[in-house]
């Protein structure tokens, strides 16, 4: 996505204002991450070990999480499938600072485009096939798309602060 996203203000249905909200928050996740190198990318404001490109990797793992793996109950994918996440909960925030910012975008942008395309063959009332780890709860997409315009919006305040610490660039495109 290049530029941003077009917002119906009189959108056909619940599911257009749902994925249209959606993919403008991962425009602005994408604006506010985006066009630094792979060292700026792993810049923490201590005591936080929280990054920029830990936060790409991370919504990558979301992404695939809810749409491909819970809601469409595919198998887990590379790298998900055969990280040591006991030996290290947070694994892909830290180990983003060994891949570029090509890889991390690359990665996410083919995990958006199969979560569009999963929705897009879905309706609001679709329940995912697989609960989250320890949990019994099946999710429907309405929640699913809910959740994930959330889960975007709260990391962009950390993106926000991580990426003003880095270059001074605050805001999104300025709207």
């Amino acid at each position: 996505m290049d530029t941003k996203p077009p917002l119906a203000t009189q959108p056909s249905s619940e599911m257009q204002a749902l994925t249209e909200f959606l993919d403008i928050m991962r425009w602005e996740f994408q604006y506010k991450c985006g066009g630094l190198s792979q060292e700026q990318m792993a810049v923490t404001l201590p005591p936080s070990d929280l990054n920029l490109g830990g936060l790409v990797k991370h919504m990558t793992l979301v992404e695939d999480a809810w749409f491909s793996y819970r809601l469409a109950g595919n198998e887990r994918r590379e790298p998900w499938k055969s990280a040591d996440w006991d030996a290290d909960p947070d694994w892909e925030i830290h180990s983003a600072k060994d891949d570029t910012p090509e890889e991390l975008f690359a990665n996410w942008d083919e995990t958006c485009d199969r979560s569009r395309a999963i929705t897009a063959e879905s309706d609001l009332e679709r329940i995912t096939v697989h609960s989250h780890p320890g949990r019994d709860e099946l999710w429907n997409v309405r929640w699913i798309l809910v959740h994930m315009i959330e889960e975007y919006a709260r990391h962009l305040g950390h993106a926000d602060l991580i990426r003003e610490s880095i270059d001074g660039q605050k805001g999104d495109d300025g709207d």
